[in-house]
């Protein structure tokens, strides 16, 4: 969880590695077979239908760009990719990365130093003083720790010049004790399951106005050699979401999934930018979902309990909640509910413009799933209760399939309205 300024997930990658392994995946591969490979265990059935159509995966505009679910860089499900280019500012060295986390649940772009080649000198970020600027970036289950450095950040045909964004290097200077004390280091591509994060929820930045006054510990620091002390930074040389620096189609975005149903091998969709600036990103009758400006969250409402801290957010592997009529998996994949049977469940989401939106879902055995689905990278039925407060509903990628899920950047105008909100 960042500070009180954002909600950012990356939620039980390890976990659900370990479950799937545990659970006879035997680390399948990118070439390992194509459908579920059932052992005896009963086919789970799919969630529930939703009605608004995605547009079609085989047509991709100048605005919009290919997402993957598949195996990725470690073989975990329900992780949503694309390819990024990243290029020094002003010229044509670039470097194009790809099995980039699509992650609505935070904002800013982060890649590995160890993506980039050797020859790319980007420019490092200072601050007013000249400090050369690092972050260790605090997510529910670890961080990642890195330089924040400019380049020109290219995907489709959107480009944002000299975007502050995180270099993550487990090797620059020291890591922060008050930055290594969050979580688990996710320094890697293996540990944070992705070549890097492309951050395109509701905010601009990843602190914003939190860490313009004072030192946050754990967020923002100025390094002199191998020494970083935490510091203040103004909003303009943040890591920032690249969405609202594009020249057009910075309003926010639509991220649209196929339906699945149980699981599939793979599945391939569109993240648009712009919300209402070309034919292939209307609003149409989705609904919006006003979210905190502060720190991006709604209310979900399941079953008598109240969430006052939801989000919906495609960067988290399931549906992660806590609730006491689900049972729990046993050891070691208690990180995930294991009903006797796929559970068909409701939730009321209310937005802070006064919008309710019912929702029905279904939750699946992820004993079973693990089982059934066996080398498959979309699993719909996952949920848990692992990383959250009794406060959060996670609304992870499950609930993205069979939907065009938008989130509107803050004080960017669109037909639903001034950003922040969500809709679907």
């Amino acid at each position: 969880m960042r500070h009180t300024s954002s909600f950012v997930t990356l939620l039980c990658a390890a976990l659900l590695a370990l479950l799937v392994s545990a659970c006879g995946g035997g680390g399948g591969g990118s070439g390992g077979s194509g459908s579920s490979s059932s052992s005896g265990t009963t086919s789970l059935s799919a969630g529930p239908t939703v009605t608004n159509t995605s547009p079609s995966p085989q047509v991709v505009a100048a605005n919009a760009v290919r997402v993957t679910v598949d195996s990725g860089v470690s073989n975990v499900p329900n992780m949503p990719f694309v390819s990024i280019t990243i290029c020094a500012p002003g010229t044509s060295q670039c470097q194009t990365i790809d099995h980039i986390l699509v992650d609505t649940g935070s904002w800013g772009v982060r890649v590995f130093a160890s993506q980039l080649p050797a020859s790319m000198a980007l420019p490092q970020q200072k601050d007013a003083a000249g400090n050369l600027v690092a972050e260790c970036m605090q997510f529910f289950d670890g961080y990642t720790w890195g330089s924040v450095k400019l380049a020109d950040l290219q995907i489709a045909g959107e480009k944002a010049a000299s975007l502050p964004i995180q270099v993550i290097d487990p090797n620059y200077a020291s890591v922060p004790t008050d930055c290594a004390s969050v979580g688990a280091s996710r320094n890697m591509p293996g540990t944070l399951q992705a070549n890097g994060i492309l951050g395109i929820g509701v905010f601009k930045h990843d602190c914003g106005a939190n860490c313009v006054q004072q030192a946050v510990a754990g967020t923002y620091y100025g390094c002199t050699g191998t020494t970083c002390k935490s510091i203040p930074l103004a909003e303009a040389l943040q890591v920032a979401n690249p969405i609202p620096y594009f020249a057009t189609d910075n309003n926010g975005s639509m991220l649209s999934l196929p339906t699945v149903s149980g699981g599939a091998q793979s599945v391939s969709g569109q993240l648009v930018f712009g919300i209402g600036t070309q034919t292939n990103n209307a609003l149409g009758s989705a609904q919006v979902i006003g979210v905190s400006p502060s720190n991006g969250t709604f209310t979900t409402v399941q079953n008598g309990t109240t969430y006052s801290s939801s989000i919906l957010d495609s960067g988290s592997t399931g549906l992660f909640f806590q609730t006491s009529a689900l049972p729990t998996c046993a050891s070691p994949n208690s990180a995930y509910y294991c009903p006797v049977s796929t559970a068909s469940l409701s939730a009321m989401i209310q937005g802070v413009n006064g919008t309710t939106s019912a929702v029905n879902f279904s939750v699946g055995n992820a004993t079973t799933i693990s089982q059934t689905y066996s080398g498959d990278s979309a699993l719909p039925l996952l949920a848990g209760p692992a990383f959250v407060t009794s406060s959060i509903f996670d609304w992870g990628l499950p609930f993205f399939y069979g939907r065009n899920v938008y989130a509107a950047v803050e004080q960017q105008t669109t037909p639903g309205g001034t950003g922040p909100y969500v809709a679907y």
